[in-house]
């Protein structure tokens, strides 16, 4: 039977941890019906799973699997809660299949939801880069990408340079975006330069 209310659902979750999987699905809906936002009761449920972390993550990837795009969003939405510190048991880097499967997509929304500080905390540094390329490249604003400015380096201004000369030579246009990322990256790790040799 499903919850009447949000915090019905949170109580059964808390105590049936199986019934997360009705309950998430219908949370949005119930939220609206209360006036709360569907993304943060989802997170709620997430948050009152009982259990070790492995177990949290094993539910995780299951409602991730079967939920549609809006589920999906939701649980890659509430990964920095999951693993916060104050966590008597943070999923650590436990989640990442799931970021790594949404930035696989070309739905704009995932890779959005993709991209925020549990991906930063714990993507290595070519997933990460590759992750900023894939929002250059579909358009999602820089501004979504967070510790941008902490871990945007040399190779990062690389690769984004190769990307901007390679829409130039073909006449296209650069996007805002990627000088962005370009400048931001060159600031934070200027490129090395070699002393003139004495002749």
């Amino acid at each position: 039977m499903s919850a009447s209310t949000t915090d019905d659902a949170l109580a059964q979750v808390a105590s049936d941890p199986d019934s997360v999987e009705r309950h998430f699905a219908a949370a949005a809906r119930v939220a609206a019906r209360e006036g709360r936002d569907g993304d943060a009761a989802r997170e709620a449920l997430l948050l009152a799973l009982p259990g070790r972390a492995a177990e949290v993550v094993t539910r995780l990837t299951h409602l991730y699997a079967h939920g549609d795009a809006a589920e999906r969003r939701a649980v890659l939405l509430a990964l920095p809660a999951l693993d916060a510190p104050d966590r008597s048991s943070p999923i650590a880097d436990a989640a990442l299949p799931i970021v790594r499967d949404a930035l696989r997509t070309n739905d704009t929304r995932l890779v959005t939801a993709a991209v925020g500080p549990y991906a930063a905390a714990h993507l290595d540094d070519d997933a990460w880069r590759q992750a900023v390329l894939k929002v250059l490249f579909t358009g999602i604003p820089v501004e979504n990408v967070a510790g941008l400015a902490e871990r945007a380096d040399g190779e990062l201004a690389r690769m984004v340079g190769d990307y901007a000369a390679e829409r130039e030579a073909a006449g296209r246009v650069v996007p805002p975006d990627a000088r962005t990322v370009l400048a931001l990256a060159r600031s934070q790790h200027p490129p090395v330069t070699r002393p003139a040799r004495a002749d």
